[in-house]
């Protein structure tokens, strides 16, 4: 258990630090692109501005020393470089569309090398030229210079900006960036130390009408740095993690387990001792495991009285079945030795009683076994009659009120067997009359059958349910019955899903009272006329 825990963790801790790394590379990767961006779009913003024209473009201001930077034109003619910067690879593969900037006069100036240059200024509308040239100001065209004659090309300038300088159509306007910039990785070598970059590539038109690709780069070697060291802490720091939730998952389970230990040995030297008086220990706490002792004493006190009723039953039946036996035997050895003197009415009697105790102990066996009765359906006011009908006229008369049709599920001959047991109770305590009723109530058949003996004291009316359970006043043999027709009747009533309870009968006598779940009506069969 524990080694299993240690793996899962160990699983998960894995998939954890490399997701953590995965997304620390990509945040510091982005972090990276958008510094390139950054740069570009700065560099951009100042090229858009510069008006000097020439091979040379200078960079603006304020670029980080070590940043590769370079500057082509649309024929990949190199016109502007990064300090140190010697090589450069990776070239734009996705492009990022970017907020369109026009420029203004924030943007970064470019410090020239060559002649001196008029302050760069926003790009101005069309309108804007024609209104500096109508008023003597110094105009655009002037600024883009003027043929070898010396002509002015003012007049041009008076119609629009002239269509040689015009951008194609899928490069930025003049003295503006583009929309979008591309994204790469690469490498570069600056100051003679080769790393990888992220690249950021924007286009830019001059005020010359010119467009130029800005390469800028931002170093990924923080990235590197960073993913590295986080990995080899967390390298570092696994086999103590691991070594922390081996030992609290062994020392938890062991705590857990303890009391299922305990539980173990206990039920181990019960197994041995044969003792069922005894107990597994319990916890104090409510968790699992102190329910699980709960049900094992349970279990173990089910089990004891279970055997306890075994033991007592085994007893009774041979304290029963020796006297009939033996009056028997004595009757027999008797008749052996002196023919004339065998009572074979008592013979004949004492056999049949040996019978019916044999029958009520095979049929408390299959009860105790689970025997289910059957689904057959039987009308219980028929079933009274019939069997009133078999008693002999010379005991004790039974009235019966019962109407047919009232009929339970179950199996006809264990009914009969608890009627037959309720009557000869009834007949045997009463002085005059049997009364038996069949009523319905709800979904329950009732039967009730009622004497006008002596009772049942109501301290014995559970009693009298157990097995070889008689009272003091039906304890002689020649009175008949052993103590399990009661016995049989609610076993019977039971596996039948019904109850039997004993009370007060009106007369004073005992009533006993049968209820059964109604029969429920079979389904019809569906008869569909297809002519």
């Amino acid at each position: 258990m524990v080694l299993g825990a240690t793996a899962v963790v160990t699983v998960a801790l894995v998939a954890a630090g490399i997701a953590v790394l995965m997304s620390l590379r990509t945040n510091l990767t982005e972090q990276a692109q958008s510094e390139a961006n950054d740069t570009a779009r700065r560099i951009a913003l100042g090229v858009a501005t510069w008006r000097g024209g020439g091979a040379r473009l200078p960079l603006p201001e304020g670029v980080r020393e070590g940043v590769p930077v370079q500057v082509t034109d649309a024929e990949g003619r190199l016109l502007a470089v990064g300090q140190g910067l010697e090589s450069i690879s990776g070239t734009g593969v996705t492009a990022v569309r970017m907020p369109r900037t026009a420029t203004s006069p924030a943007a970064p100036s470019l410090s020239s090398s060559a002649s001196p240059a008029p302050t760069p200024t926003p790009v101005a509308s069309r309108d804007d030229e024609a209104a500096d040239d109508h008023g003597g100001g110094h105009g655009r065209g002037r600024d883009r210079g003027s043929d070898d004659s010396g002509t002015d090309d003012s007049t041009a300038d008076d119609h629009g900006t002239d269509d040689s300088a015009t951008p194609p159509a899928n490069d930025p306007a003049i003295g503006t960036i583009s929309d979008t910039v591309q994204e790469s990785s690469g490498r570069a070598v600056v100051d003679g130390r080769s790393a990888p970059y992220r690249f950021a590539t924007i286009k830019a038109t001059d005020l010359g009408g010119r467009t130029v690709l800005v390469h800028a780069g931002a170093s990924l070697a923080a990235r590197e740095t960073a993913v590295r060291s986080t990995g080899v802490a967390m390298l570092a720091g696994l086999p103590l993690v691991l070594l922390v939730v081996g030992g609290v998952t062994w020392l938890v389970t062991r705590r857990a387990l303890t009391p299922v230990e305990g539980i173990r040995r206990e039920m181990a030297a019960i197994t041995a001792s044969e003792d069922l008086s005894r107990r597994v220990p319990e916890p104090a706490s409510h968790d699992e495991v102190a329910q699980l002792a709960r049900t094992t004493n349970e279990t173990l006190t089910a089990l004891e009285a279970a055997v306890d009723r075994q033991r007592r039953f085994v007893a009774d039946a041979s304290h029963e079945l020796r006297s009939p036996i033996a009056s028997l035997r004595t009757q027999l050895e008797v008749g052996s030795a002196h023919p004339q003197l065998l009572d074979v009415p008592g013979a004949v009697k004492d056999t049949e009683r040996l019978q019916q105790l044999a029958a009520d102990l095979l049929l408390l066996a299959r009860l105790d076994a689970g025997e289910r009765p059957g689904q057959g359906r039987v009308d219980l006011g028929k079933l009274v009659r019939e069997e009133v009908g078999r008693r002999p006229a010379d005991r004790t008369p039974v009235s019966v009120d019962a109407d047919e049709g009232r009929e339970v599920a179950g199996s006809r001959a264990q009914l009969a067997r608890v009627i037959g047991n309720l009557l000869d109770n009834a007949q045997r305590h009463a002085r005059a009359e049997v009364a038996m009723r069949v009523q319905r109530q709800g979904d329950r058949i009732i039967l009730t059958v009622a004497d006008d003996g002596g009772g049942v004291p109501a301290a014995e009316r559970e009693r009298i349910f157990e097995r070889f359970v008689r009272l003091d006043d039906a304890r002689t043999r020649d009175d008949g019955g052993a103590g399990l027709g009661l016995a049989i009747a609610r076993d019977v009533a039971r596996r039948h899903g019904g109850t039997l309870t004993a009370g007060e009968a009106p007369s004073g006598g005992a009533l006993f009272e049968l209820r059964l779940p109604v029969a429920t009506a079979p389904a019809r069969a569906v008869r569909y006329d297809l002519h």
